[in-house]
């Protein structure tokens, strides 16, 4: 196995290994646009190949091969396509629109398979998606596969599912209802039974170092001195033992091992698998775990300088052959370090787990004063760039705030998370919340929370600010800049489903009680206002309606409004001659915000939910869970 270090040279000349690589790509025929992209890239992807690679005496050869392979997916890319990345390039800032929605599902809970999804185009539309995720629908181990981010071919979808072609299909088909596809692709690892692993653990050459495989404990030992265990109930430590005695990497489940990104050549097979589906019709890539992706001894082996090396590489290729292709960033690390992945350089768009994780501490202790420090000084974004903001997604619930912000605060970080884990699994006296937990470490007390929406949210208990609370929570990521996420079926108020627990491959994993099927009935039921379903989604429809029609929720531009309330978080989102002023309400009772709060604005508002005038001079009153999105003018 071997591992780059990143030395100060590739090639002593390197404008002349860039002329001869732009030489052979011309001579290969590649077209003028081709090439008018490669020259723009190829010194920015020479200069991160020689920091990755330069030790590497094929690394000049490696990287020729990468851009002929970008040159020839290039070729192959449909006419379809090459026109997306027209407009694209026309409209660059395409994914800052207030009109971006997204939704996220999966495939066979939701629809059964790829036709299903298909024929919830029109419920899309209705809906106003932009932006459909359809979680992992790769070929995957039977059994437990992680949710399918156990990879056995980036190139055939789950035969369950329906096939490569019939995603191509759907891409195509969504685009022309207006809705970008977006998938996973798992960066980090692959599954054991991928084709590269059986030939690795084989010693097929050109494979050997694909993965990183040791004789004996002696370097596992070493690495595993600074590197956390990230599922602990299903192995210690970072690696796994093979039947044959050597141990290979496997930061997260045994039937997942890292790639080797110190090989060039797995660099090259990862490209070649991206472009492969950016010619599918895929619009975003979901990076996942890209935090691990690098190995370095002495080092906790998360968010190395090398991980963001590697995704701009990556994207300085896709910029050649796929230029309308998005990243997106999944890092759910310290806030610190999630916004370090995000640039037009790196990944353009990125989650935001503060932002979620915050919503919900903000509902448990009915104290909106840590989000709003969040949103005042951890929201702002480089140019170009976005957040998906979400309100929960397929995975569990991490409190990923800075203990120092929360110390600012008088919050002690250890305690507090205690306290939230606690109340959200409804072991704590008043909780609303029917949470479960994962991966709960009882010696710690470490855990994560699992719940749908409306679960966590209290309509499951019965809780009388239930569904406020989920049209809160939604209010804010649809408010606050950037792009909205939806997990469907939480716009219907999904409840958990614990049949899981009876399931031995979903057992083990409390993730499945908030991955429940496409509620049939609450679906049937959102247009009665009798029903918490049709509540929710009328309130959240309108919601979404709106903010289509305000351009003052385009973009990332946000300005804390504090007040001295400290359960109300505010901002404004400011516009032409005009802002939104949003203020929401996280206790269990109503509020004033009083006159002097709001002198900087003039009297007159407009409540663009009701679409009724507002007067702001004798202050604002806020009911218990409530939003209000004002459209004010600045004294």
């Amino acid at each position: 196995m071997r591992q780059g270090v990143g030395v100060p040279q590739l090639r002593a000349d390197s404008a002349a290994d860039v002329s001869r690589i732009l030489r052979a790509a011309r001579a290969a025929g590649a077209d003028r646009s081709f090439l008018a992209r490669a020259e723009a890239q190829l010194p920015r992807l020479h200069d991160l190949f020689r920091r990755l690679y330069g030790e590497r005496t094929d690394g000049v050869e490696r990287l020729a091969s990468v851009v002929d392979l970008a040159r020839r997916s290039w070729a192959e890319r449909p006419a379809e396509l090459r026109a997306l990345d027209d407009a694209r390039a026309a409209d660059p800032t395409w994914f800052e629109s207030e009109r971006m929605l997204g939704g996220v599902c999966y495939v066979d809970r939701y629809a059964g398979g790829l036709r299903g999804i298909r024929d919830q185009i029109p419920y899309f539309r209705e809906l106003g998606l932009s932006y459909v995720h359809l979680m992992p629908l790769f070929e995957s181990p039977e059994g437990n596969s992680d949710g399918g981010y156990a990879v056995s071919s980036y190139r055939r979808v789950n035969p369950r599912l329906g096939t490569m072609a019939e995603l191509a299909d759907l891409a195509a088909e969504f685009r022309r209802a207006g809705i970008s596809l977006v998938v996973d692709f798992i960066f980090n690892h692959t599954s054991n039974e991928h084709e590269w692993a059986q030939k690795a653990v084989a010693g097929v050459p050109g494979y050997e170092d694909f993965y990183l495989i040791f004789p004996d404990r002696t370097m596992p030992d070493a690495y595993e001195r600074t590197t956390r265990e990230i599922f602990p109930d299903d192995h210690p430590g970072s690696f796994v033992q093979l039947p044959d005695g050597r141990w290979i990497w496997a930061t997260f489940y045994h039937f997942q091992w890292d790639l080797n990104y110190a090989e060039p050549a797995v660099f090259e097979a990862m490209a070649g698998e991206m472009l492969f589906l950016a010619n599918q019709g895929v619009e975003v890539l979901r990076m996942d775990a890209v935090a691990f992706i690098w190995k370095q001894l002495g080092t906790t082996c998360e968010s190395l300088p090398e991980a963001h090396l590697l995704l701009q590489a990556f994207n300085a290729v896709l910029a050649m052959a796929a230029p309308g292709l998005l990243f997106k960033s999944e890092a759910i690390v310290h806030p610190d370090e999630v916004v370090s992945y995000i640039s037009p350089e790196e990944c353009q768009i990125s989650y935001n787990p503060l932002q979620m994780a915050l919503t919900w501490e903000a509902l448990a202790t009915r104290d909106g004063r840590l989000l709003q420090q969040a949103l005042e000084r951890r929201h702002t974004l480089p140019a170009g760039t976005a957040w998906v903001n979400y309100v929960r997604s397929h995975d569990d619930i991490g409190w990923t705030f800075a203990d120092e912000d929360a110390a600012e605060l008088g919050i002690e970080g250890y305690p507090h998370r205690r306290f939230l884990n606690d109340f959200y699994v409804g072991r704590h006296d008043g909780t609303f919340a029917r949470g479960v937990p994962f991966q709960e470490n009882p010696r710690t007390g470490d855990a994560r929370v699992t719940g749908t929406t409306a679960s966590l949210a209290g309509i499951e208990a019965g809780d009388a600010g239930g569904e406020d609370r989920v049209v809160l929570a939604h209010a804010l990521a649809l408010s606050t800049g950037g792009i909205p996420l939806l997990y469907l079926g939480d716009e219907v108020a999904q409840l958990n489903d614990d049949s899981y627990a009876d399931d031995p491959h979903e057992a083990g994993d409390s993730r499945w009680v908030h991955r429940p099927h496409r509620p049939e009935q609450n679906y049937a039921d959102r247009t009665d206002a009798a029903t918490p379903a049709g509540r929710v989604f009328s309130r959240l429809a309108r919601l979404i309606a709106v903010r289509r029609e305000t351009p003052e929720f385009a973009g990332n531009t946000l300005i804390g409004f504090g007040t001295p309330v400290a359960s109300v978080v505010g901002f404004l989102r400011p516009g032409v001659g005009s802002a939104v002023l949003v203020l929401a309400n996280v206790a269990d009772g109503a509020v004033h915000v009083d006159a002097l709060t709001l002198s900087g604005l003039e009297t007159d508002a407009v409540d663009l939910v009701s679409g009724e005038d507002v007067g702001v001079a004798g202050g604002l009153d806020i009911p218990a869970h409530g939003v209000l999105w004002l459209r004010v003018t600045l004294r």
